[in-house]
């Protein structure tokens, strides 16, 4: 990853923080474009006008780009609170910004290039009231092997999807902990351990999938009654 040109969005907080750092850690020169205030390129990414001077910004800096990891969270709310312009806004952040930067980078992709798009284990199962974000979040897992389809043999296009990441690192301990058919809760390293990896020439089969992380959780069984779990 050593002077690899890597562009992270919504890299300054979460999981998004810690992808960024990994980079750096690894000698990569990292742009981030987040909404929060910082140093780094600050735009909202449900903004045609801030995608595209983000894009440009990045370009006549580097003139190229090895990896874009589309990380940007899409807004969480479900159909009895959920506006027109929020639900249109999550899909765009989710949805429409990975794809626009990613086409405006198409020209500019290196050779061995990768895109990383940041789905959810939300993108196969969910909670009441969250339609905005698990529509984001299915329809990035989908847009990753369209893509896939498309940049063949130029550029590698994966996706994961994280299940319950604590970005603050907290140990769980009770129920919390071993509900998760690996005892415990994931943390943002565990997350981006797997972009450098999918990055790397390591990876350079793995092409258009979807991996899970998510400590089993979507793997388990779950019956009334069997190894404690009841619906009440």
């Amino acid at each position: 990853m050593n002077n690899k040109v890597v562009v992270i969005t919504g890299g300054a907080h979460g999981i998004g923080k810690c992808i960024t750092e990994e980079f750096k850690k690894n000698g990569s020169l990292v742009e981030v474009i987040d909404i929060l205030p910082g140093d780094h390129f600050v735009g909202d990414l449900s903004k045609k006008e801030d995608i595209e001077a983000f894009a440009s910004y990045v370009i006549e800096k580097h003139g190229h780009i090895d990896v874009l990891v589309n990380n940007a969270a899409p807004l969480m709310k479900g159909i009895d609170d959920c506006s027109y312009d929020e639900f249109e806004y999550a899909l765009k952040v989710g949805v429409t910004a990975p794809f626009y930067l990613t086409k405006l980078f198409n020209r500019y992709f290196a050779d061995g290039a990768s895109v990383i798009n940041i789905s959810s284990s939300r993108d196969r199962m969910s909670q009441a009231q969250t339609e905005s974000y698990s529509a984001a979040k299915g329809g990035i897992a989908s847009l990753t092997h369209a893509l896939m389809m498309s940049l063949r043999g130029r550029v590698r296009v994966n996706s994961i999807s994280p299940g319950w990441i604590d970005t603050d690192y907290v140990v769980y301990e009770g129920p919390d902990a071993y509900q998760q058919p690996s005892g415990g809760v994931g943390n943002p390293m565990d997350i981006a351990n797997m972009v450098l990896y999918l990055c790397s020439d390591k990876a350079s089969f793995i092409n258009g999938e979807n991996i899970t992380i998510d400590g089993g959780m979507t793997k388990q069984m779950i019956y009334h009654g069997e190894d404690g779990w009841r619906l009440e």
